[in-house]
């Protein structure tokens, strides 16, 4: 009897004496960010065993031009705790790009960590003695030959970062152009200024991706090139020593499709991901429409239906495979800032998915759209259906170049 009153009279156990297994297989069932910052919020403990658990994915963060954050799969807005982190311009996967005169600085809203980076004005041009070639056309006007340059480019007003990538934490990778044209650009963090290489064609680049250490780029001909970057000996700063073609696009992987008066006419948006150890090719044919204008008025393409084809990059063999599905535990989440693939069988989600944003870099876009708003929407591969997840959630669309991003939280 005494025994018993005894254990009768001990404490209840802490939730906070929750085992670290446990509370990680608690957070491994936690599809949503906004869940996870709840738990870890609990106490100091269960916010150690979110820190060591963090090599779980989540689903991303949605960042509409406004300022406004959703943490998928809910439809609520987030707020991230003691700040909004409002007044940012980009996303670069788990980061927030701010702008600022003498360049800009990177904020990991999960860490709170900050990086800076060099103004757009300050490149290390490599051979720093290289001398731009121009030509003069039949009217006397200058024009470059035999192509385009990042000389020829870099004092343009239009000039502007397509995206960012932080490769490691002494590697920062950017695309950077006006319109179609677009060179590449690293630096370390913190560092002063950019390196280019001077002499290089400039592209028109349409992604970019940081693949098994190393940096690969696609071209609008679906060229997949591989960026080999080396140390200054001088000043140890990182630069571009070679650019070299992988994959050859071939002519059966380009879009010849015949427009008609029911498809309308193709254009193509092309994506680097990475899923499941291999490097996809994700090509979005968006079809579209010309409506009817008087004779003398301008012709404007509309957007409409959007399909969606993948390839696996075969570096054996230097081509590009056609997949027809990612696996039922794979969500491809598309967008021009950053794209990743996340595994979602756990959460008891539908895989073999692609969500995707129209993010249309204003200074790029080749059409316009009928609807003023927007939102999320899913691409089904097996089926080949579109739908809208959380049709809730919807911005406008701004000529600006704020844009709606994925969020990344595990970087």
């Amino acid at each position: 009897m005494a025994a018993e009153n005894k254990l009768h009279s001990q404490p209840p156990p802490w939730w906070s004496a929750l085992p670290l297994d446990l509370a990680g297989l608690v957070l491994s069932l936690l599809p949503a960010y906004a869940d996870r910052a709840r738990f870890a919020a609990v106490c100091l403990q269960w916010r150690a065993a979110a820190r060591q658990k963090l090599q779980t994915t989540t689903l991303p963060l949605l960042a509409l031009p406004d300022g406004t954050f959703y943490s998928l799969p809910y439809d609520k807005p987030f707020c991230f705790p003691g700040c909004g982190f409002a007044g940012y311009k980009s996303v670069c996967g788990s980061w927030l790009v701010f702008p600022r005169d003498d360049g800009c600085f990177l904020v990991n809203p999960f860490s709170r960590a900050v990086v800076t980076l060099p103004p757009l004005s300050s490149v290390r041009l490599r051979p720093p003695n290289a001398v731009a070639k121009w030509s003069l056309d039949e009217h006397g006007s200058k024009f470059a030959d035999p192509y385009t340059t990042w000389m020829h480019i870099k004092k343009s007003k239009k000039l502007h970062v397509i995206k960012l990538i932080l490769c490691s934490s002494n590697l920062v990778a950017a695309l950077v152009g006006v319109e179609h044209t677009s060179q590449i650009l690293i630096c370390q963090p913190g560092a002063l200024s950019w390196s280019v290489r001077a002499c290089d064609e400039c592209k028109d680049f349409e992604d970019m991706a940081f693949y098994q250490g190393k940096l690969y780029a696609l071209d609008d001909d679906e060229n997949l090139l591989v960026v080999n970057i080396s140390n200054d000996q001088s000043t140890g700063n990182p630069q571009v020593s070679r650019i070299g073609r992988v994959i050859e696009g071939k002519a059966d992987f380009r879009l010849y499709h015949v427009g008609t008066e029911e498809n309308g006419l193709p254009v193509k948006k092309l994506y680097l991901v990475e899923s499941r150890g291999m490097l996809l090719m994700v090509r979005r044919n968006i079809w579209c429409q010309v409506p009817e204008v008087r004779p003398g008025g301008p012709r404007k393409f509309i957007a409409g239906r959007s399909e969606f084809e993948v390839f696996e990059a075969d570096f054996e063999h230097s081509q590009w495979i056609k997949v027809s599905t990612m696996g039922d535990d794979q969500v491809l989440f598309l967008g021009r800032r950053c794209s990743r693939a996340v595994a979602v069988s756990r959460y008891g989600l539908l895989g073999n998915r692609i969500f995707f944003l129209d993010d249309d870099d204003e200074y790029r876009v080749d059409y316009h759209y009928a609807e003023e708003n927007t939102s999320c929407s899913a691409y089904d591969m097996q089926l080949g259906d579109i739908s809208s997840p959380h049709p809730i959630i919807s911005w406008k669309r701004q000529k600006e170049m704020r844009l709606a991003a994925w969020l990344f939280p595990q970087d």
